[in-house]
C-alpha cells in the first residue's frame, strides 16, 4: 500500500500496521501525547507482563512439573504470596513518588507528536531491533558502573540484590534512582533513533518482557533465550544475581563475551 507523505514522497507502509495504528490514535491524540503515559504504560505493562510468573509461583506449591522448571535446585519453593504484594506496593511507591513526575518532564521536554502514517514492516522491525541493541549496550556500561563503584553499588543498586534468588516482579524492585535510570535509557533510545511511537511502544513491550522473564526464576521450556541465539535470559541473569561480578548485560551475550564477563549458567539436575 502506499501512501503520500509531504515532502518525501510516496512511502510504502504495511496496511496491518496502518489500520492498527489509526485504531490507536482515533480520538486518543491527547492520551498519546499525555506526560503521564510512558510512567503509565512502563508499570502497567510490567505488572501485567508478571501475572503468568504469579500463576506459575501458585502452581509451583502443587506441581512437580512446574518445580522442575525452577533454575536453581535446591532454591526452595516459590515466593509467597506475601512477597509478591510487598514487591507490588514498594515498585508502586517509586513510580507515583519518583518515576512519574520525571518521566513526565522528559517526555515534555522531547515534544512528540502523533504522526499520521505508521512505519513500515521493514522501518518497524529496524528501529525496534536498533533500540534492543541500544539500549542493551547503554545498560551493559551503566550495570557494569554500578557494580565497579562501591558507592553506586551501596546507594543505587544493592537494594535490587537482596533478591538472590529473583521473582518476575522483582525485575522492578529497584532504589527510586536505578528505576529512573533504566527506564529513562529506555526512553532515551527510542528518543535517539528518532523512532516512530509505534515501533518505541513496542519496544517498551518486548523490554518489559525480557526484564521480566530474565528475572522470573524459571527456565521455560519455550523461553525465549531458548528460540533465539544471542540472548542470555533466566539463567544467565540468575548467575548474576547470585555471582554478582558476571552476565551484566541485559539482552545479549556479545558485550559480556567480549569483555570476559560472560558466564555460562550450570546445568543442574533437579531433585525431583
Amino acid at each position: 500500500m502506499r501512501v503520500p507523505c509531504a515532502g518525501h514522497g510516496e512511502v510504502r507502509t504495511a496496511p496491518l500496521l496502518q489500520g492498527l495504528w489509526e485504531s490507536v490514535r482515533a480520538g486518543r491524540e491527547e492520551v498519546l501525547l499525555s506526560p503521564y503515559l510512558p510512567a503509565l504504560y512502563g508499570f502497567v505493562t510490567h505488572v501485567l507482563l508478571c501475572a503468568p510468573f504469579l500463576a506459575l509461583d501458585a502452581l509451583g506449591s502443587v506441581c512437580r512439573r512446574v518445580r522442575s522448571w525452577r533454575i536453581t535446585a535446591g532454591s526452595g519453593p516459590p515466593p509467597p504470596l506475601r512477597r509478591w504484594v510487598g514487591c507490588f506496593w514498594r515498585v508502586l511507591y517509586r513510580y507515583l513518588t519518583t518515576v512519574l513526575p520525571a518521566t513526565a518532564l522528559f517526555h515534555t521536554v522531547r515534544s512528540p507528536a502523533v504522526p499520521e502514517l505508521a512505519p513500515s514492516c521493514w522501518q518497524f522491525f529496524v528501529e525496534v531491533f536498533a533500540c534492543l541493541l541500544l539500549f542493551d549496550t547503554l545498560f551493559f556500561m551503566w550495570h557494569v558502573c554500578m557494580h565497579r563503584f562501591p558507592w553506586l553499588y551501596r546507594n543505587i543498586h544493592q537494594l535490587h540484590h537482596r533478591h538472590h534468588i529473583p521473582f518476575a516482579l522483582a525485575a522492578q524492585d529497584s532504589n527510586s534512582g536505578e528505576l529512573l535510570s533504566l527506564l529513562l535509557l529506555a526512553l532515551s533510545s527510542a528518543w535517539v533513533l528518532g523512532c516512530h511511537p509505534l515501533s518505541e511502544a513496542f519496544f517498551h513491550l518486548i523490554n518489559s518482557w525480557l526484564a521480566v522473564e530474565a528475572h522470573c526464576g524459571y527456565d521455560l521450556p519455550l523461553a525465549l533465550h531458548r528460540l533465539l541465539p544471542g540472548l542470555g535470559g533466566a539463567p544467565c541473569h540468575q548467575a548474576h544475581h547470585t555471582l554478582l561480578s558476571v552476565n551484566y548485560a541485559p539482552y545479549f551475550t556479545h558485550w559480556d563475551l567480549l569483555f570476559g564477563t560472560f558466564r555460562a549458567p550450570v546445568k543442574r539436575s533437579h531433585p525431583e
